[in-house]
């Protein structure tokens, strides 16, 4: 029995990075990219190596500049994190499983640390894998959490549920991570919103810019802890134009939308450092005429374009930066 599965980028349209602090998100899959797994039993259980995990190079040359892409870890710890994850949530709910090993393997056409949600694809469709493999279900609301688990408890990785409950669920979902219920249930109420209603949306990333959003989140959350006032307001606001944003798609407000997007990024750089090459992202897509936001934690952004002339602005100005530009295909 051979098992395949996938998981999707996705983008932050609105909220984040409100999500790993009880605030409110909307997301879309981003269907361009994803990771997959191949899974099938065998005598051991035996995890194999993609490209990026063997320590392998042509010269030094190629060594650091894989080290600049993709940074010091490859995807099997991610494998490792969600198989340790799975067996874990088994032995606390007293779930047996069978008794048979399993190979896996896995590849990711998503650009690596440029805040498209590359790392958690694998994790989600790591454990799609596995369930499949040993026949459990996890419900689906349930599921995210322990994605986020695998890489906080598992490896530390500081991080928020929006990505995780994209991937599980798809599509384009409004979060709501309320935080009575969060301590009541471990997860937050998770609403579609029709991808239909959504406006003219473009994707631009830059594979220079790729860093590890865990230690680009790391101040915020320190400074979150202490209980700094101005950390704290400033991501209740930006959790406010969620809400706000999906009363404006369910609406067909896009002049508000577009106003939200901008907003999003603009409290966000309130509270944390953004690079002259991020910011020069951000600035070239509002000089074109469209919004702009980051998608994740940097190096890639998300807004709005209204006709095919500015879609073209975008993608010859960005490309100036070295940034590709695409139309996000909702899944």
């Amino acid at each position: 029995m051979i098992i395949e599965t996938h998981a999707y980028a996705r983008a932050g349209l609105l909220g984040n990075p409100s999500d790993g602090y009880f605030g409110k998100t909307i997301a879309i899959i981003i269907g361009n990219f994803g990771a997959h797994i191949l899974l099938f039993e065998s005598p051991e259980l035996h995890i194999e190596p993609s490209e990026s995990d063997l320590n392998i190079f042509k010269n030094i040359h190629d060594l650091i500049e894989k080290i600049n892409a993709q940074g010091y870890y490859g995807g099997d710890r991610l494998i490792k994190a969600a198989i340790r994850k799975f067996y874990k949530y088994c032995i606390q709910n007293k779930i047996k499983l069978d008794s048979k090993n399993f190979s896996i393997r896995y590849s990711s056409s998503i650009p690596r640390q440029v805040g498209l949600g590359g790392s958690s694809a694998i994790i989600t469709a790591t454990m799609r894998a596995l369930m499949k493999f040993y026949r459990v279900k996890i419900p689906k609301e349930i599921l995210p959490t322990i994605i986020l688990e695998a890489e906080i408890e598992e490896l530390g990785i500081n991080a928020g549920l929006q990505d995780r409950v994209i991937q599980v669920y798809e599509g384009c979902i409004y979060m709501d991570f309320n935080h009575e219920l969060m301590e009541k249930q471990k997860h937050g109420i998770y609403q579609p919103i029709d991808p239909q209603k959504l406006p003219k949306l473009y994707l631009a990333y830059k594979t220079s810019l790729s860093k590890i959003s865990g230690q680009v989140l790391n101040e915020v959350k320190m400074r979150y802890d202490r209980g700094d006032t101005e950390v704290h307001q400033t991501l209740n606001q930006i959790a406010d134009l969620a809400a706000k944003g999906r009363e404006a798609i369910e609406n067909g407000d896009v002049e508000q939308l577009n106003c939200l997007i901008n907003k999003n990024f603009d409290l966000r750089s309130k509270i944390m450092r953004i690079s002259p090459d991020n910011q020069e992202l951000i600035q070239t897509a509002r000089a074109c005429g469209a919004s702009a936001k980051f998608a994740g934690s940097g190096g890639s952004i998300i807004g709005i374009y209204t006709d095919n002339n500015m879609l073209n602005r975008l993608i010859v100005n960005l490309k100036k930066h070295n940034a590709r530009v695409i139309k996000p295909y909702i899944i």
